[in-house]
């Protein structure tokens, strides 16, 4: 009977195994990305009134956002996992043609996200601008490196 279990083990092991690195790079972009929007989706809740504004709640999506802002994301765009290379892509080839560029977007949204745990404190209306703030750095990097959906 154990047989099976090692045989099944030692699949699923393998399979892992198998993945390569660009897989590798687009599935933990993908990761990175979904992580900023669980946060900004929590602020953007909180600014629309859709969830209470709870001061907490909103300083820790923020100091989440500039922890993630300080992750080196642009190692995550190798070589092969454009939009042209993969079909679960969203990476325009642009990056790689201006990669200093590129990299220079990253830098400005960490940019945006420094002092928002504080910023977005002392009322729902505190939000917005930070907000106004997040969505301009996104949409720069976004328009010229994403494709649209």
């Amino acid at each position: 009977m154990r047989q099976p279990i090692l045989v099944a083990a030692l699949c699923l092991a393998g399979s892992a195994v198998l993945a390569s690195p660009a897989e590798d790079a687009l599935e933990a972009r993908h990761g990175y990305m979904k992580m900023i929007s669980i946060e900004m989706l929590t602020l953007a809740g909180m600014a629309k009134g859709e969830i209470d504004y709870d001061e907490a709640a909103a300083s820790a999506a923020a100091a989440n956002l500039m922890a993630l802002a300080q992750y080196d994301a642009p190692k995550l765009f190798v070589e092969g996992t454009s939009s042209d290379d993969m079909d679960d892509s969203d990476a325009l080839p642009a990056i790689w043609e201006d990669k200093a560029d590129f990299n220079a977007q990253f830098a400005a949204f960490a940019d945006a996200t420094a002092g928002i745990d504080q910023a977005v404190m002392g009322g729902k209306d505190n939000v917005g601008p930070v907000l106004q703030q997040l969505g301009t750095a996104c949409r720069d990097c976004h328009k010229p490196y994403r494709m649209d959906d």
